[in-house]
């Protein structure tokens, strides 16, 4: 859904050859956002967002697959991405205001940072498997 300006339309009047052209703007950007960008802003978006659950739905899958606490980490991280893809999206068509879009998107990305570290923390070999690995690697 694309919103509509919620103050009063401005309306501009265009006498040619006395007939009169009334421009209404139904969209706003706010100030940050150029209206010759938007188009190009909302297209890197739209990829963000289609991408983003290409690769949830690949995460979710390997998940269901594996049912194991990193594949289930690595997914909500996953989802945590295209989360923060619609509110940029959000942002982008007005929804979401900008000081709200810089609160959640910095956040989810100490979150995704945090869950990724996590991961590669729980991964990482034990003692126990590391001396079983150099072993196995000695007998060769």
């Amino acid at each position: 859904m694309i919103p509509f300006h919620r103050e009063p339309f401005s309306v501009h009047l265009l006498e040619t050859g006395g007939t009169h052209d009334v421009t209404v703007c139904l969209l706003t950007f706010g100030d940050w956002l150029a209206p010759s960008l938007a188009p190009v802003l909302v297209g890197v978006i739209v990829l963000a967002v289609l991408g983003t659950m290409v690769l949830f739905a690949i995460g979710l899958a390997g998940y269901l697959q594996r049912q194991t606490t990193q594949y289930l980490v690595l997914t909500i991280a996953l989802g945590a991405l295209v989360a923060r893809s619609i509110v940029g999206m959000g942002t982008v068509l007005g929804l979401v205001p900008m000081t709200s879009h810089h609160l959640i998107e910095h956040s989810s990305d100490v979150f995704i940072a945090a869950v990724l570290l996590s991961l590669l923390y729980w991964s990482r070999p034990t003692g126990t498997e590391t001396e079983r690995a150099s072993s196995e690697g000695h007998d060769r």
